[in-house]
């Protein structure tokens, strides 16, 4: 049997926790745009940036798919910081496609909507960007009550954008190897995860 820890927050402990969170995932980007902006991010400051906020984002997204596993052994406690982790995902890969557009592209509207269009990969890019956009956009509860079960339809894109999030950074690095399997073998062990736990529960269900 699974060991599982019964976990009570207070509401204070609640906001301290997210207090948290936003120090980190917020103080540590504006550092790192600041660092940039200064010219300390090595090198080339901007494909600093890039890294940075790209692997922010990926590395954010797995952390909110992991928090509803997780949250069996907790006492139902972690989905409280779910939507928070979800929304820095997204708040990650806004940066890294700013850095992109206003560093690399000078905000030329004209030639970020050609490279959009006629460069797959940043289109990639850009379409887990609107997937994210709109997962952030329907995250409140009151918008998640009015939608009932679309809500749930809606919020699945999760792993499509997942998907296209690795296809974009494997495109861009030009090869599968290094960094990005390990990226795709970790993206594969935690949907893997919650599959388990879904099928789990089902057949738990069943039996009743």
């Amino acid at each position: 049997m699974a060991m599982r820890w019964t976990v009570k927050l207070t509401p204070w402990q609640r906001i301290i926790i997210k207090s948290l969170i936003h120090l980190v995932a917020s103080g540590w980007l504006m550092l790192t745009f600041w660092l940039g902006v200064q010219d300390q991010l090595g090198a080339d400051p901007v494909a600093g940036l890039l890294h940075f906020t790209g692997f922010g984002a990926i590395n954010l997204l797995l952390i909110t798919l992991l928090i509803s596993p997780l949250n069996r052994y907790f006492g139902g406690e972690l989905m409280r910081f779910r939507r928070l982790v979800g929304i820095y995902t997204f708040v990650y890969a806004l940066g890294h496609f700013l850095t992109f557009a206003i560093f690399i592209l000078g905000l030329d509207l004209n030639q970020l909507g050609t490279t959009i269009v006629e460069r797959p990969y940043i289109t990639i890019g850009f379409a887990a960007l609107l997937i994210l956009l709109a997962l952030t956009i329907t995250s409140p509860n009151a918008l998640r009550r009015k939608l009932g079960r679309r809500w749930q339809t809606l919020h699945n894109l999760i792993y499509p954008a997942l998907l296209l999030m690795l296809w974009h950074y494997t495109w861009s690095e030009k090869t599968a190897w290094g960094t990005p399997v390990y990226y795709w073998a970790g993206a594969l062990g935690v949907v893997l995860i919650k599959t388990h736990i879904k099928w789990k529960g089902w057949l738990s269900f069943r039996r009743k």
